[in-house]
């Protein structure tokens, strides 16, 4: 059943869901001429809290100059435009798209004559990879996808005609039997999930792929940086071959869908012992203990809805 809300805030004022529309010949549903952002909202001990929120929001402009599409709001916009979309939907756990694309007004390739517009919606939403997932760890395949080379589209920003090269790597992977694809760059290096970071742990020490192997700069990838050294463990960027990822004593990935989910088998080759390790627990307990307000949010990390 498809997930849905009451209200849609789109251009200004907040609408019923299904009045929530564009037109057929939109630029954005033929070119693909569009920016997004995935955010979460959680309920927490004290209340609603918007998860890493301004970051999300610096993020879409930095995706808006990069498409050349300006954002009709500032950071501090959006984030007001969020909590009256999750106040008016009365939302306290959710997850939030914002979207700016261009509307209707030319056929051609070169969209800028086309009027901008946004929308910024909330719907409930449980684990992205299954909600057994973050314990029990998912299954998952080595792609036949390539990630983007270099100087071909825009690895750092969230630019929707981009992600036809995700849905090709999880569709594959689904028809396959696996959960998620892992991507590898032009390179023949380890990149990212369909839409997720990646960390790969080997004797201790976490290894995660730099910018330079067509990754996107997860938010979510910044977290379990910060809480891993917060906890004494080296996190080292650097470039991992495919074989690593057989090597390692654990996996896990990183996305605000995905939050922090272990991977239990590349290949069918079991990682480790096949089962979540104890650096990715460690991780993911202090991840969700802050989310859900058990833990000091000592990073400043959670805006309050009210």
């Amino acid at each position: 059943m498809p997930m849905k809300a009451d209200y849609i805030w789109m251009n200004g004022e907040l609408l019923p869901w299904d009045q929530a529309t564009v037109h057929v010949f939109t630029h954005a549903l033929h070119y693909g001429s569009s920016v997004f952002e995935g955010i979460r909202a959680y309920e927490t001990r004290h209340g609603p809290a918007i998860f890493r929120g301004p970051e999300h929001f610096e993020r879409l402009l930095y995706s808006c100059k990069v498409a050349r599409i300006p954002s009709p709001l500032t950071v501090d916009e959006w984030m007001e435009v969020t909590r009256q979309v999750l106040k008016a939907n009365g939302l306290g756990s959710a997850y939030i798209r914002p979207l700016v694309f261009r509307g209707y007004e030319t056929l051609g390739v070169d969209g800028r004559s086309c009027p901008v517009e946004a929308i910024l919606a909330a719907v409930p939403w449980g684990r992205y990879l299954g909600p057994e997932a973050i314990e029990q760890g998912v299954d998952v395949q080595v792609s036949s996808w390539r990630r983007m080379a270099p100087d071909t589209l825009s690895a750092m920003a969230k630019i929707g005609g981009q992600y036809v090269n995700s849905q090709n790597i999880v569709m594959e992977a689904r028809d396959n039997g696996f959960v998620e694809g892992i991507a590898l760059d032009v390179h023949g290096y380890v990149s990212e999930g369909s839409g997720e970071n990646i960390f790969v742990i080997y004797r201790g020490v976490l290894h995660t792929p730099p910018l330079y192997n067509s990754i996107l700069g997860g938010i979510t990838r910044d977290c379990a940086v910060t809480i891993a050294r917060d906890l004494g463990y080296p996190v080292k960027e650097t470039t991992i071959p495919r074989e690593m990822l057989y090597l390692a004593d654990e996996i896990f990935f990183t996305g605000t869908a995905a939050e922090i989910t272990p991977v239990r088998s590349v290949d069918r080759l079991p990682v480790g012992d096949g089962r979540r390790g104890p650096i990715t627990q460690a991780i993911q307990e202090v991840f969700f203990g802050i989310v859900e307000g058990t833990h000091p949010d000592k990073w400043g990390w959670l805006t309050p809805v009210e």
